[in-house]
């Protein structure tokens, strides 16, 4: 209203002097309009995260912008923080921090935002060598399940992006990609105006952003742009235009009055003002905002006219800037550009007296966002159960089913129709630790056609909903604490093909079945005439198999009815009950260790024979999956250099494994020194380590089907009376294929800084994923340095003895308390060996035989020194890379 009076006025009026005054009553006003926008806007619905800040820090004001930062703590549960070294080369304060995600693949913030406000979208990253790797992350960033861009810090150091949001829910992910981890320092979220930037289309990617001015020391935002836009100043190399009269925006982009003031026009008045515009991919898409405001006084008889190209197509023909007011011109439709670039074109027309004048340009990448995000009512499920239960899984982060690679552990999804959204269709629950009884939560997911919640804790009955949800065709409930009897819809739901099975619930009772069977459990249910009409037909086969046979009953085994409580543990012997224990252990009086899985206790058969006992806890994470495999594969494998299984427990909730005593402790507790004493010589180190590789080597090649134990560490190499190392701890061991296979796919485990980083970054397991966690073993005994150590040179040991032998300074690396005596060309060798072990491609790892073969060599040579005539019976050396610089350690910047 205010804008279209003063154009009146300013049309009438015919003197010269008047219309100045005009121009000051009118930046009076348009300072004034401005200003009160300013005002109103306080930074209303602006997030801006600080990452990494310390919560006792937060909020605080940026000296700079006058912008609130806040603490990232309260949206985002993983990651660490860390601070930027010195040669950060940014002065915002909220580069300083850092949080960077060492676990997961899919790390992810969770904002809550409105639904369908369109939103500016800000990722900073101040990498500053926080790690002294000094080696730039690469990674990709996703809003929701899409992605957003690849992040390559060494190019690359800010995004931005507008979006729509589509609930009220908005996730901005952190995704691996490769060795290195990602890393983010600031976070912000500016909404914008919905009828200004087009996302119609598609997401708008940041290209670039330019103010028009000869100055170019500094960066307009906040609070000059009330949306907190980052304009920079550019430099044309054409002629400036400026003014210092206000000049008014009434269009929903409120270009800041620090822009429009100034602008260019070209040198040679004659010729278009050109702006070039590179693209990444000549297939991408452009959506371009040309800013004009008429910032010049013009004459009487002076035209400012002008054709607006891009592409040699003709977004607005004949345009006239409006005097002292801004005005944005865009393409409607997004465009591409031949070969990846834009010429955009402001053509003077004939009859115009004055050349093109621009003030500002915003340059957009339309982005593809293929993916739609899970149904919100299965996403709201799955968070409550997660709230319900505490579930803290690494992998539930970001969508719950797309993109599929990145699907959330446990859960299986529908992506048959591409119209609509992907749906929850299974969810596996089993041994988990779940305790308390089975929620409502679980009948929000109504597309959910199987539930599997065994092995678990719940208790109370088995709830009806159950029963009413529709798509449910298969419920496990075994191995819990539940009770009866089963409601009476279960039994109906027979009809429709419902499968329940509840075995192993001591407390449970079924009327149904218990009126032609006593025992305390229900059998699955099954509803289907023809397994009723098979059972009775091989019944009938029995009955005549049996007449026609000699009668021996007395010598035929008797037939045990009795359900297993678990899924049966193959052995037939080991067995001990959870009473002999207890007495075992007196008690469990002497505490041995404590780890994830619970403690374990010293303990003696017949007096006489030491044993320690693993019990397992109720609240273990280890589970009982992990128990069971690992008493299956200590049945079936025998080595000197493997720990040996005295015997097991499984009764009711105890768990408990006997192992064989190794009085002298673990590994990492002679090296760190722990233990006390003199330190290990470098030949008992060699034999040791010679001793686990034989250990391991017989798991890859002893074993049918070979196993990969997975989590091979200085903890889980145990030392006996006679320091004979055993490895130990198998509860995460996987079969591997052979023949045709060279891989098994499955969830990542391990432990921080042994984990093969291939293994990591693509979830491909095989027997090389060992031979990495060997080698950093090997430098521990080398160095007895930890693995992780965040205030040297490079934090990682592999990197660190890297970068020391790339100097030619072997002496440091090697542990002092050493006091030289060894042979060093038995270290050396074993530094060669450790380091070709760690390479980060897995194919140029050697095998576990040829690490062993190697190390005896080693352990030959420091014998050879001290006289010794053993012969460990070493064939040829393997080639081992000493290229340090090229495959392990990146190169200097």
């Amino acid at each position: 209203m205010f804008s279209t009076v003063f154009r009146s006025l300013y049309a009438n009026l015919k003197m010269e002097g008047h219309r100045q005054l005009l121009l000051v009553l009118l930046s009076f006003g348009a300072f004034a309009l401005t200003h009160l926008a300013q005002a109103q806007s306080d930074q209303q619905g602006f997030i801006s995260l600080d990452c990494g800040l310390p919560a006792d820090l937060s909020p605080y004001t940026d000296s700079d912008t006058g912008l609130t930062f806040s603490s990232d703590v309260d949206f985002i549960s993983s990651g660490l923080r860390g601070e930027a070294g010195d040669d950060n080369r940014y002065d915002y304060r909220q580069y300083k921090d850092l949080r960077y995600f060492p676990d997961g693949i899919r790390n992810c913030y969770n904002l809550k935002v409105e639904q369908g406000i369109n939103y500016l979208i800000r990722a900073g990253f101040g990498y500053g060598n926080y790690d002294g790797l000094d080696v730039y992350p690469k990674f990709d960033l996703h809003v929701g399940p899409n992605m957003w861009m690849a992040v390559d810090l060494e190019f690359w150091n800010d995004g931005e992006i507008i979006y729509m949001t589509k609930s009220n829910l908005l996730q901005i992910c952190l995704v691996k990609t490769g060795p290195t981890i990602p890393m983010i320092s600031t976070l912000e979220l500016r909404p914008l105006r919905n009828d200004s930037y087009m996302t119609q289309f598609g997401p708008l990617d940041l290209i670039y952003r330019r103010a028009y001015t000869s100055n170019s020391t500094a960066v307009i935002r906040y609070p000059d742009d009330v949306f907190d836009r980052k304009w920079n100043r550019y430099d044309l190399s054409e002629t400036d235009v400026n003014t210092t009269l206000s000049v008014r925006s009434s269009s929903p982009f409120q270009v800041p009055e620090a822009v429009s003031r100034s602008g260019v026009t070209p040198k040679n008045v004659t010729t278009p003002l050109r702006i070039r515009l590179s693209l990444a991919d000549d297939s991408d898409k452009v959506n371009v905002y040309f800013h004009f405001a008429e910032i010049q006084a013009l004459r009487a008889n002076d035209t400012r006219e002008f054709d607006i190209e891009l592409e040699d197509t003709i977004i607005k023909s004949a345009y006239s800037p409006t005097m002292l007011q801004l005005d944005t011109i865009y393409n409607v439709s997004p465009q591409k550009c031949s070969f990846g670039l834009c010429y955009l074109d402001l053509v003077r027309t004939p009859r115009s007296t004055l050349p093109p004048l621009i003030n500002a340009i915003e340059a957009f990448k339309v982005l593809d966002f293929p993916y739609d995000e899970t149904n919100p009512n299965d996403v709201a499920a799955m968070k409550d159960i997660e709230a319900i239960y505490g579930l803290k899984m690494i992998s539930w982060q970001g969508d719950p089913c797309v993109p599929e690679l990145l699907r959330w552990e446990d859960l299986k999804c529908s992506y048959a129709n591409k119209s609509a959204p992907p749906r929850i269709i299974s969810l596996d629950l089993s041994s988990r630790g779940l305790k308390g009884v089975i929620a409502p939560a679980f009948q929000n997911l109504t597309e959910l056609r199987k539930l599997d919640l065994s092995n678990n804790s719940f208790t109370g009955g088995v709830p009806e909903f159950l029963a009413s949800m529709k798509s449910l065709s298969n419920i496990n409930l075994n191995w819990n604490d539940l009770t009866g009897p089963l409601p009476k819809v279960f039994h109906d739901k027979e009809k429709n093909g419902l499968k329940l099975t509840i075995q192993g619930n001591s407390k449970f009772s079924d009327d149904a079945s218990s009126k032609s069977n006593n025992q305390k459990y229900v059998v699955p249910v099954v509803a289907s005439v023809a397994s009723v009409l098979i059972v009775v037909a091989v019944l009938i086969l029995i009955l005549v198999f049996k007449k026609r046979r000699p009668t021996q009953v007395d010598s035929l085994p008797t037939v045990q009815h009795e359900l297993p409580r678990r899924p049966t543990i193959f052995t037939q012997t080991k067995r001990f009950k959870y009473s002999e224990v207890v007495t075992l252990t007196d008690n469990f009086e002497r505490v041995l260790g404590e780890g994830g899985f619970g403690v374990v206790y010293h303990g003696s058969l017949s007096g006489t024979q030491p044993i320690a006992v693993k019990l397992l806890s109720q609240s273990s994470v280890q589970g009982y999956k992990e128990f069971k495999a690992e008493v299956e594969l200590l049945l079936r494998v025998h080595h000197v250099n493997l720990v040996s299984l005295v015997g097991y427990c499984d009764e009711e909730s105890h768990l408990a494994l006997l192992y064989e005593y190794a009085p002298n402790g673990d590994l990492k507790q002679h090296l760190s020194g722990e233990r006390g004493g003199s330190p290990l010589k470098w030949s008992s180190r060699l034999k040791i380590v010679v001793e686990t590789a034989q250990g391991l080597e017989y798991l890859h090649t002893g074993c049918q089907p070979p196993m990969v134990h997975r989590d091979v560490k200085t903890t889980n190499i145990l030392l006996d009376e006679h320091f004979q190392a055993k490895l130990a701890d198998f509860g995460l061991s996987r079969s591997f294929p052979i023949g045709g296979e060279t891989h098994v796919s499955t969830a990542v485990a391990g432990t921080p800084g042994y984990l093969d980083p291939e293994y990591y970054r693509t979830n491909r397991l095989n027997e090389k994923s060992d031979v990495y966690s060997f080698g950093i073993v090997l430098l521990e005994i080398i160095t007895s340095r930890p693995v992780i150590q965040q205030t040297r040179e490079k934090p990682h040991i592999a990197a660190w003895v890297g970068y020391m032998l790339t100097k030619g300074d072997i002496e440091n690396v090697v542990d002092p308390r050493l006091n030289r005596d060894y042979e060093p060309t038995s270290v050396w060798k074993a530094l060669e060996i450790a380091m070709s072990c760690v390479n980060p491609s897995s194919e140029k790892r050697p095998t576990m035989s040829q690490v062993t073969n190697e190390l005896k060599q080693c352990l030959t040579l420091d014998n050879s020194k001290r006289g010794g005539k053993e012969d460990m019976g070493s064939r040829s050396s393997v080639e081992m890379s000493t290229s340090f610089t090229t495959e392990i350690i990146p190169k200097a910047r």
